[in-house]
């Protein structure tokens, strides 16, 4: 029975959420997801009225995006047909930099400010540094597979830190980034925007036209054999039961190799990081056996955006606000330097570092950086809906090569494990190395653009 409360009660929110995108304009202009409103209403009806949702009903729901993460992460490469590596190469680097600055940027301003400044003034926990790369480019679904994290190290109120710099993030991105839209579309640098008050109104509200609407997948099974959706449902299960295997591996691996160690790394390591690589070892062996074509990349999305909107909303509604206001002015200090990491990046280091297309490359992985990824191809799209840029080609590619490792990959997962293992310094030495190699491959990509040009002019 508290299954069916907990699916019924996200999915009357959603519909809520849904429902006030369409008709509030002020939520249209903001493009505020579904999910997120839907989120902040449950939140205040849970905080105003608890009788209204029994305790077990609200633990469930607290529990359910350490669980949907999975599900994101194993259908992420999933029908998905790798480029020629050269190829990619050559359209992503600049790209990769450009998004790998930012990353590691975020771990040496949030370890830094946390460990020389936030902890002296407000005592926060050495990990506090970690929650902006996790909840800003991980977003809630990073913090909700983390939580096992959290909890086996005693800093349960990290959860809901992540959620709420994770929320604030996002809102943040949409908010800032259509700033920066308007900015460039004054000054000349974008062709395609269409401003607000020019849009469709369908397209606010978030509504195909009737003629417009695109399928949401190919049938790529009988379904007398089995359904399609279900075939595409249980390849994630393989997927993530695969990632299991592996963090079950690893951990007895390092109990027999290290039997007397009194650091374990994979004790608390998140199993979501590990469901994308069993999901990239299916995606191989399919199209090495020829039955790549089994797998639709539009389905898988469909899943993985299903996964999302309820991971989303479950993770804002049970954000617990008590430990949110203790902690409101080092949130406040973390979040906003990472906003000013983003935004100098995109209006100061972006023009030298692309040479074309350069605002339309920056907006999305300036809204990647605070607010994941569909955040960031949603700024990306009003900027360049037909894609008639590199653009999306380059931060499609820039992804392959990007997300295996941040915004929830390894070194994300590896970076909070460390943090509680050997200590906070260690950690920003290494992300400050990191920063500093891809920040000299920027330089580099800009002195050979300038080169270019220069060869250009005397041609």
């Amino acid at each position: 029975m508290t299954a069916v409360l907990v699916f019924c009660t996200l999915s009357l929110f959603l519909v809520l959420g849904k429902c006030l995108r369409v008709y509030i304009p002020i939520l249209q202009k903001l493009y505020l997801p579904s999910s997120i409103i839907g989120g902040a209403v449950a939140l205040v009806v849970f905080k105003c009225f608890p009788s209204l949702v029994p305790a077990e009903v609200f633990d469930s729901i607290g529990k359910l995006p350490r669980f949907l993460i999975n599900v994101v992460f194993a259908a992420l490469f999933l029908g998905v047909k790798s480029p020629k590596f050269s190829r990619m190469a050559a359209v992503a680097f600049p790209q990769l930099c450009f998004g790998q600055f930012i990353a590691w940027g975020q771990y040496v301003l949030g370890l830094g400010l946390t460990g020389f400044v936030l902890m002296p003034l407000f005592g926060v926990s050495p990990a506090f540094g970690n929650l902006l790369e996790i909840g800003l480019e991980g977003g809630h679904g990073t913090v909700g597979g983390m939580a096992e994290v959290f909890d086996s190290y005693g800093w349960s109120d990290g959860v809901a830190l992540g959620y709420t710099m994770a929320t604030a993030g996002m809102i943040i991105a949409i908010v800032v980034g259509m700033v920066l839209v308007n900015w460039a579309s004054r000054k000349g640098y974008v062709q395609e925007y269409v401003p607000l008050d020019e849009m469709d109104r369908l397209h606010l509200r978030g509504i195909y036209r009737r003629r417009e609407q695109p399928p949401a997948g190919r049938q790529t099974v009988v379904c007398d054999s089995i359904d399609s959706l279900a075939w595409h449902c249980a390849l994630i299960g393989v997927a993530v039961a695969i990632g299991y295997a592996i963090l079950f591996g690893f951990q007895h691996l390092e109990t027999a190799l290290f039997p007397k160690a009194s650091i374990r790394i994979f004790s608390g390591f998140p199993l979501f990081p590990l469901c994308m690589i069993g999901g990239l070892i299916i995606q191989h062996a399919f199209q090495k056996l020829r039955f790549a074509t089994l797998v639709d990349g539009n389905q898988m999305k469909r899943i993985s955006g299903a996964s999302l909107d309820f991971l989303v909303i479950s993770a804002i509604a049970t954000i617990r606000i008590e430990v949110v206001l203790q902690n409101w002015l080092p949130l406040l200090i973390l979040l906003s330097s990472g906003t000013i990491l983003s935004v100098v990046m995109v209006v100061f280091v972006a023009p030298k570092l692309f040479r074309n297309a350069w605002f339309e490359r920056a907006i999305a992985d300036f809204g990647q950086s605070l607010g994941v990824t569909a955040t960031g191809l949603l700024l990306l799209r009003t900027v360049d809906p037909e894609s008639k840029t590199e653009a999306t080609a380059a931060f499609g590619y820039k992804q392959l090569l990007h997300e295996p490792f941040m915004g929830g990959g390894i070194v994300t997962a590896l970076a909070l494990t460390l943090v509680f293992t050997i200590g906070w310094v260690p950690v920003f030495v290494a992300s400050a190395v990191f920063c500093v190699f891809w920040g000299v491959l920027i330089v580099a990509v800009i002195l050979r653009n300038r080169k270019i040009t220069l060869q250009g002019t005397e041609s």
